[in-house]
């Protein structure tokens, strides 16, 4: 079920989900909405825009928890450094 976007009261843009009249900022979030509250309305084509859409959020998260580590690790060892060198 493809539908425009229509404009909210702010003049942005938003998708509607055509099952509970949800509005969401893109049609990526309509598409992951539909795909887990409206599983049992979705056709083969909306069910393979749901698997590309949720690989392609699930690539952004890992992307995200990897940098995240990455900036826990040098900030740990940044303080540790610092410890080391003025407590001594």
């Amino acid at each position: 079920m493809t539908e425009t976007p229509r404009e909210t009261d702010d003049g942005a843009a938003a998708y509607v989900c055509g099952d509970c009249g949800r509005a969401f900022h893109s049609e990526d979030l309509r598409v992951l909405h539909r795909g887990v509250r409206h599983p049992d309305a979705l056709d083969a084509a909306e069910q393979d825009a749901y698997r590309e859409v949720y690989r392609d959020e699930e690539r952004a998260i890992r992307s995200f928890r990897i940098r995240a580590l990455g900036v826990l690790v040098v900030l740990y060892f940044g303080l540790l450094f610092l410890y080391v060198i003025y407590a001594s």
